[in-house]
């Protein structure tokens, strides 16, 4: 056997390798691994890229220009034995190309395993802490290449920044809902005047007990209108007293309200930017806030990028699919990319046909993204503008329709006056019971047979 990894090696003991359970134990020490295989060939790598190719051809099942060659001069001389191979794709490439005799067993995955075990016993001349820093440098290379990563494309920065934008969302309703409900006992009013939360916690805030309301001054935060407004119902408010105590702990929580309103805008910007520089052609297809949940639902850019445009366009919406699919009902057409502005411009009637465009382009974008070279968003802007110009298409109820060849004018529907103007109908007027025409006629033919049958009887009296 030769066997082939970075380099050969000659199989000196074939008998030992036919024990597969207890092949481990010829590997134990240098000098037992020495009596089973010994070194044929060796080749060095030039650099770090001529290693990084190699391995990744040896990954992907391929076969390399240096790995084809050592073939060619040192295993054809030796045409008549049999090649061991960890990959059995490399080992039917290898047969193909080069007509060698090529083998694949879990003999070999033992012997590839005490090989690595011993691998600085085997290969003399190389100190261990140097091939240690090659290995590691290696191994470094290859996962970038296999993973594409980059240090500037890190989504988990935006998985955690939308998360916690959801939960802030949440918490801010809460004390919200708190704030204007305990406030309420005092100046119930001032819930109905002012609508914006965030105002009406600033107002809180800043006058505290309803009868200061008449000497405070709130312009900065509220219209004229409003403020003038909010003075009058001050003055004749309905609601109860309450301690100074009580108005020191409401303020307290409109505080909090306003410091997290104030975090959740700073934490939108941040988001804003991450997914421009992460994924700036999701962004402008669907907005940086559906975007993050894409690919906060499919757990990484790099996950979303491997889903199907049909299960982009679902992603979010997994309950309703398999409910609709168990009771044999209609499925769901959009999840997540619902929200989505250009899903939110079209009717209800188009919806459905504009969400499955954009999942389309969506799925080319995040594969761009994930996978491309290139930073900049254009991309994204003219698959927009293709999903823009669809929306328009049907938003003008087919007048004109898009071919391969071009855009035509549709043919339109002869048009046919129908008059709205309505006829009396005189069956109405009477309040007799309606007789069809047929049963009129029987009614007549037997009243003329019965007439006829008499007129014989009398002129047989007659006679």
């Amino acid at each position: 056997f030769v066997i082939l990894f970075c380099f050969l090696l000659q199989v000196l003991n074939e008998k030992k390798l036919q024990e597969v359970d207890s092949l481990w134990k010829e590997f134990e020490t240098p000098e037992k691994a020495n009596k089973i295989v010994k070194l044929k060939h060796f080749e060095k790598f030039q650099d770090t890229t001529e290693a990084l190719a190699a391995s990744t051809a040896l990954v992907e099942g391929k076969l390399s220009k240096n790995l084809k060659k050592i073939l060619k001069k040192i295993v054809a001389k030796d045409a008549h034995e049999q090649l061991a191979v960890a990959d059995a794709k490399l080992g039917g490439v290898i047969k193909d190309k080069l007509n060698l005799s090529c083998i694949h067993s879990p003999m070999v995955t033992e012997l590839m395993r005490g090989i690595r075990s011993q691998i600085e016993g085997l290969v003399t001349g190389l100190p261990s802490r140097e091939m240690a820093a090659m290995c590691l440098g290696l191994a470094h290379s290859l996962s970038r290449y296999k993973l594409k990563f980059s240090p500037d494309k890190v989504d988990t920065m935006i998985i955690q920044a939308i998360s916690l934008l959801d939960d802030l969302d949440k918490e801010l309703n809460n004390y919200i809902m708190r704030c204007r409900e305990w406030y309420g006992w005092h100046f119930p009013e001032l819930g109905k005047i002012i609508t914006d939360n965030l105002a009406y916690c600033k107002c809180v805030r800043k006058v505290g007990d309803r009868s200061n309301f008449a000497s405070s001054d709130v312009s900065d935060i509220l219209p004229e209108e409003i403020e003038a407004d909010v003075k009058a119902a001050a003055e004749i408010s309905m609601g109860t007293e309450v301690s100074e105590e009580d108005i020191n702990n409401i303020i307290h929580l409109c505080d909090q309200v306003i410091e997290i309103s104030e975090y959740r805008t700073q934490l939108y910007d941040y988001l804003k930017n991450r997914m421009m520089a992460i994924a700036p052609n999701l962004t402008v297809m669907v907005g940086e806030l559906v975007g993050a949940r894409l690919i906060a639902h499919a757990g990484s850019l790099l996950n979303l990028a491997k889903h199907p445009a049909s299960t982009v366009q679902l992603l979010g919406a997994e309950k309703a699919l398999f409910r609709a699919l168990k009771t044999k009902r209609d499925t769901p057409k959009f999840g997540l990319i619902y929200h989505a502005s250009l899903v939110g411009q079209t009717n209800t009637k188009n919806k459905g046909k504009i969400s499955r465009m954009l999942a389309a382009k969506t799925a080319l974008t995040v594969r761009y993204d994930a996978l491309g070279e290139d930073t900049s968003a254009e991309m994204g802007a003219e698959n927009r503008l293709k999903v823009e110009t669809r929306l328009r298409a049907l938003e003008e109820r087919g007048i004109r329709r898009i071919s391969g060849t071009g855009k035509a004018l549709a043919r339109t529907d002869k048009y046919q006056n129908k008059s709205e103007i309505k006829i009396f109908d005189p069956s109405g007027d009477s309040t007799l019971p309606t007789v069809s025409k047929k049963r009129r006629i029987q009614e007549m033919d037997e009243q003329d047979t019965e007439v006829a049958v008499k007129a014989k009887k009398f002129k047989a009296e007659i006679k």
